[in-house]
């Protein structure tokens, strides 16, 4: 009897340990019941009936990177990780549209969101993704040329995840982000790339230096034309008043002379007169010679003009001198 009560209990404990099961935060267990699925255990403690349910087993094969290259391995579990996963696929050989050879390696993130349907939809889920993101990332490069693959890294990675969230869509997982870490192309491209951008960027420095000169002769001409405006400005005011001014005192000298016989032309020529002969006089140094006009009379005329006026100008009317008259032309 008492061997009996011992076998009890040990089968009981038996049971109890095969049939309590813990699972940790952010893991779910998928159960089932005589080869069938029957439910998903939570995190927490959950009891299941032992012999009958039993844990569906996982196995993955999953392609690692390491110092020493790629290398395959095979995870088994009993739970089904729902934290968001980064696999890194690894380096592999596209060809563009213009048919050039790089080699192309990302990582891609991804969070399974319903288990059951990432165990028994897919035989082994990371495979599966590394395969369709290698086909993927082949099909979208090979519609573009290098230039285009090398400058549009951002529209790839959004193309391959839209492509991959809804190819993934009926496994049960959400593709969040894909990242191409690095599109190497071939040594010869590459030589040919850095000569072509040295070429380029020599042209961009002819034509600032080109435009640099083209600046500065449109700002000189500029300044010039600016400078001879002003120029021309300036004299043509000096003009202007010096024209105005002679008008005002060829008025004054013409009121003055209303009440004599001498007119205003007559008083300007032999003010000019006078003034050619003390210029010859100053620059003659020394020379006893006078310089007379051909027309002598009609000079001495206006000069007798110059004492009427100033003896109409004088204090109460009284006459001025009488100016000597010149001596003759030497002969």
């Amino acid at each position: 009897m008492i061997f009996v009560l011992l076998g009890l209990a040990a089968l009981v404990v038996l049971l109890a340990i095969r049939g309590l099961k813990i699972i940790r935060q952010a893991e779910v267990m998928l159960i089932e019941r005589l080869g069938r699925f029957h439910r998903t255990l939570d995190p927490g403690i959950n009891i299941i009936w032992p012999f009958i349910d039993r844990p569906r087993p996982i196995s993955w094969r999953m392609r690692i990177q390491s110092s020493r290259g790629s290398i395959t391995r095979t995870i088994q579990s009993n739970v089904v990780d729902l934290r968001e996963q980064v696999f890194d696929f690894p380096e592999q050989s596209v060809i563009t549209r213009d048919n050039v050879v790089i080699e192309v390696n990302g990582l891609l993130y991804y969070q399974v969101t319903d288990p059951r349907r990432a165990i028994y939809e897919v035989a082994n889920l990371p495979m599966a993704i590394e395969k369709l993101a290698q086909t993927t990332l082949r099909n979208i490069i090979g519609e573009m040329e290098l230039d285009m693959t090398l400058s549009s890294r951002d529209e790839i990675n959004s193309r391959m995840r839209t492509v991959l969230d809804d190819a993934t869509d009926k496994w049960g997982v959400k593709v969040n982000r894909v990242e191409l870490q690095d599109i190497s192309p071939p040594p010869t491209v590459v030589q040919a790339m850095e000569k072509q951008m040295k070429a380029e960027r020599e042209r961009r420095a002819v034509i600032l230096e080109a435009e640099g000169v083209k600046a500065s002769q449109v700002l000189r001409a500029q300044g010039e034309r600016d400078a001879t405006i002003a120029v021309a400005e300036g004299n043509r005011k000096s003009r202007i008043l010096s024209a105005e001014g002679e008008a005002k005192g060829l008025d004054l000298v013409r009121i003055a002379l209303e009440n004599s016989d001498t007119n205003a032309a007559q008083y300007q020529i032999a003010k000019a007169y006078l003034d050619t002969l003390q210029d010859i006089g100053r620059n003659g140094k020394g020379d006893k010679t006078v310089f007379l006009p051909f027309e002598t009379a009609g000079v001495l005329g206006s000069i007798g003009g110059i004492k009427e006026i100033l003896g109409a100008s004088g204090n109460g009317g009284t006459p001025g001198p009488t100016p000597t008259t010149p001596p003759p032309l030497p002969r």
